[in-house]
């Protein structure tokens, strides 16, 4: 009775207030409120009860880390495994910090996972620590070249446009939204200090911050009102998909000649359903994920939607377990 009520679908209020997130992760309740007509105790007690049980937290998206170091690229890895194998492989790439996502596919060996690394570089775990490693039967791996779409960019479909309205924060500042690539930002010792207290509760207080950082409130106020100004306070909403009635997830591979690949690229960007779009090296120059309710909505997306987008190949793998979604929720202090 636990499982199926840990994988039953939320309820529509819920929905409405995990969308209400994906636009303002840090959205007061009185905000939410106003904005899906909603009393704000209702919204109190309902946000509390979701992030208690840990259907639903709010975290800084990886996107949004510091760079520590000049770190800006990130890596695709489709690893196949022996049988048998898949749960060791598995949890030692899930303890690296340099590993902020894990799924496995229904085909019960493969692993596709996301490696933060420096462009260009001969990385220790692609070079060295996987190809030795005997459980590991093959290694592909493909270097982010441009992000059309970011998870933390999706939004699930249940808000009517003014209310997506009254929840969009403000515009951020031209000059700021440039990032030196899909992972990492340049940083101060004050903003890296604020986003790692943030990193696993993007939600929160100012006080909390305060207390944890040794900043004092009125500067902790100023500067997160100064990031989030300047778009870079990118929170991201972990739910399963599962619990918005989207239980299938797939991972899509595409060839498309370059001078379709920009198109491709923004058409996957603005569909609802695709919470992930990347131009990449290797033959799959185009990486995509994206949710459905059912397989026949996945049948529809890949015979209907990607028709006419210059697609001359496509790979589909179905994610059976999201194994890693970075960061990890905070454990209380015994």
């Amino acid at each position: 009775m636990a499982r199926a009520s840990a994988d039953s679908v939320l309820s529509e209020m819920d929905q409405r207030l995990v969308a209400a997130l994906q636009w303002d992760g840090r959205v007061t309740a009185e905000r939410a409120a106003h904005a899906l007509g909603l009393s704000p105790a209702t919204v109190r007690r309902r946000l509390q009860a979701l992030g208690a049980d840990g259907t639903v937290r709010v975290v800084i998206s990886p996107v949004a880390r510091p760079r520590n170091g000049g770190s800006a690229g990130a890596l695709f890895l489709r690893i196949r495994v022996l049988r048998g194998k898949l749960d060791t492989i598995v949890a030692a790439l899930a303890a690296r910090e340099d590993i902020p996502f894990i799924d496995i596919t229904t085909s019960g060996d493969e692993i596709f996972a996301v490696a933060r690394t420096e462009p260009g570089s001969r990385d220790p775990l692609i070079f060295r620590q996987l190809p030795s490693t005997q459980a590991v039967t093959s290694l592909e791996t493909a270097t982010i070249l441009h992000v059309f779409r970011l998870t933390s960019e999706w939004r699930h479909q249940v808000l009517t446009v003014a209310e997506r309205a009254a929840l969009s924060p403000a515009d951020p500042a031209p000059e700021a939204t440039a990032s030196p690539g899909p992972y990492g930002v340049d940083t101060d010792a004050l903003e890296q200090a604020l986003i790692d207290a943030l990193t696993p509760d993007a939600r929160l207080t100012a006080a909390a911050l305060a207390a944890r950082t040794g900043h004092p409130e009125s500067t902790v106020r100023r500067r997160l009102a100064q990031l989030a100004t300047q778009g870079r306070l990118i929170t991201q909403v972990l739910v399963e998909p599962r619990r918005l009635g989207l239980p299938i997830e797939a991972k899509l591979l595409l060839h498309v000649p370059p001078d379709h690949l920009a198109t491709a690229g923004r058409a996957l960007a603005d569909h609802p359903s695709v919470h992930g779009a990347f131009a990449t090296s290797g033959p799959s120059n185009l990486h995509a994920a994206a949710y459905f309710p059912d397989l026949a909505a996945l049948y529809g997306f890949l015979s209907h939607d990607l028709t006419g987008l210059g697609i001359t190949h496509i790979e589909t793998a179905l994610v059976s377990h999201a194994a890693k979604r970075t960061p990890a929720p905070v454990q209380p202090q015994r």
